[in-house]
């Protein structure tokens, strides 16, 4: 398994709120995470931190995650208590009221793959070289869609598109949904709405197929086809792949 991730400010923002990691256990199962944070003075950075610290800590440690109940209960608990720490850090620092985050991680394992989200960062799977949306946004727009008073057009272009429904640190409960995938895929590919605001899947997937470049040069120029195009927010990538096929180096 060939695996890389990058996160870039982008060219309007000061500073970058998202966070992103890949970790391994010692039973070779991966573990990516993608968090776009958001809360003034910082605490958008803080709260994408907590959760890929603690998911990366706790994935790194275990010697296996066990079954795919297990995984799922794992990925559950830890989320809960994620969403605890943030409200905690929140009510011990006045200034970071407000703050929260999205998640979407991804399991992989011999025997199943998981993916987890909270919010609207995304989650795909790489397979005969086209990219497929697992995760689901929790955003207004998509509430609006599935009640047929948006389009998917119109939603693209809706002025509340980013208004979230569903994040950590937004009440004292949340709700991650999970999605079971099939394991017969050429990769996995998360991202924060920074990548899909500028770049269409299609435009995604070109990058992902050109057999010239190495995993981190597809995800550089993921990251400059983003600027070019506005660079409008932070742009996070993380991108497992199986090692057939892919350019050792650039």
């Amino acid at each position: 398994m060939l695996t890389s991730y990058l996160s870039d400010p982008g060219k309007v923002r000061s500073h970058n709120e998202d966070s992103v990691t890949i970790v391994s256990n010692s039973s070779e199962e991966y573990l990516l995470v993608v968090a776009d944070g958001m809360g003034g003075h910082k605490a958008g950075e803080i709260a994408s931190s907590l959760v890929v610290t603690h998911l990366g800590k706790r994935f790194s440690e275990l010697g296996s995650i066990g079954s795919e109940e297990d995984a799922i209960s794992w990925l559950k608990d830890n989320i809960a208590e994620i969403n605890l720490n943030i409200l905690k850090y929140t009510e011990e620092n006045l200034d970071s009221k407000g703050m929260g985050t999205t998640c979407v991680c991804a399991i992989i394992s011999k025997e199943f793959l998981l993916f987890g989200n909270v919010g609207d960062s995304s989650g795909y799977v790489f397979k005969n070289k086209k990219l497929y949306k697992v995760t689901h946004d929790h955003t207004l727009v998509n509430v609006l869609v599935e009640t047929g008073e948006l389009t998917e057009e119109e939603a693209k272009e809706h002025p509340k598109k980013n208004v979230l429904m569903r994040a950590l640190g937004a009440s004292e409960k949340v709700e991650i949904d999970i999605f079971e995938v099939e394991t017969d895929v050429d990769g996995v590919f998360l991202c924060s709405d920074g990548l899909t605001n500028m770049l269409t899947v299609e435009q995604i997937e070109k990058v992902l197929n050109d057999e010239e470049l190495s995993i981190d040069g597809k995800l550089n120029k993921l990251i400059k086809k983003s600027n070019s195009r506005g660079g409008t927010d932070n742009i996070t990538v993380a991108y497992a792949v199986k090692e057939s096929g892919v350019a050792s180096d650039c």
